[in-house]
């Protein structure tokens, strides 16, 4: 049976943990992302679901790209899409994980299912860098009723996954969206112009935005 209420995200602990246990059904996951709140598997522990203190946003009109990057995506010969192999970047996204961190990734196999099993009721997205036929990077996340949340990304090919994340804010722009939630504030995505938000501040935007109605991917 799918979660059908989540203690309120103000009352998580010091850590950001609002709840422990539960399910990964899509109705669970969509349930979670409009109340702000987000599963990150730790360790041998049951599910944790997470709402930080403070949230990390990148606001569109904030957004800086390098020089050296606008250059790169001038004159890049990489194809950029849409949603053309989810599995394939979650589970890139998975690996990278994997490797850079002693502990594991937190994108588990049953994390894999769940969000492919979200994507299919067109609610998670990916976005594609292609060389060729060959995927080279990318990033995924969550449509929350038009508000957009990013989990993960990765890259074989320098940039690639840069130029992805520039492809996806040029569409959410173009479709009315003027931020995106990072969740957690990274040196990466700060140079990128990405910002704290206490999560107060966070769940009244997410709020606002997701009563726009507002239509990303479809």
């Amino acid at each position: 049976m799918p979660i059908t209420r989540f203690p309120d995200p103000r009352s998580a602990s010091p850590e950001g943990v609002v709840a422990v246990g539960g399910d990964l059904h899509p109705d669970s996951l969509m349930l979670a992302y409009r109340n702000g709140i987000f599963p990150w598997p730790v360790g041998d522990y049951p599910l944790v679901w997470f709402s930080p203190e403070i949230r990390g946003v990148l606001q569109l009109a904030n957004l800086h790209v390098p020089q050296r990057l606008a250059r790169l995506r001038r004159n890049t010969r990489l194809r950029l899409g849409f949603d053309g192999d989810f599995d394939g970047v979650i589970r890139a996204c998975a690996r990278v994980h994997s490797s850079r961190d002693e502990a594991g990734t937190w994108i588990l196999p049953t994390i894999i299912d769940a969000y492919c099993e979200l994507h299919r009721a067109g609610h998670a997205h990916s976005v594609e860098a292609w060389d060729g036929d060959r995927l080279v990077g990318g990033l995924y996340g969550v449509d929350v009723d038009g508000a957009f949340a990013a989990e993960s990304m990765f890259y074989t090919e320098p940039g690639a996954s840069k130029l992805a994340l520039l492809h996806l804010l040029d569409h959410l722009s173009s479709r009315g969206l003027e931020w995106i939630d990072i969740q957690v504030m990274t040196p990466h995505m700060e140079r990128f112009g990405a910002t704290p938000l206490p999560r107060d501040s966070f769940l009244e935007l997410l709020a606002a935005t997701r009563a726009r109605g507002l239509r990303l991917f479809r």
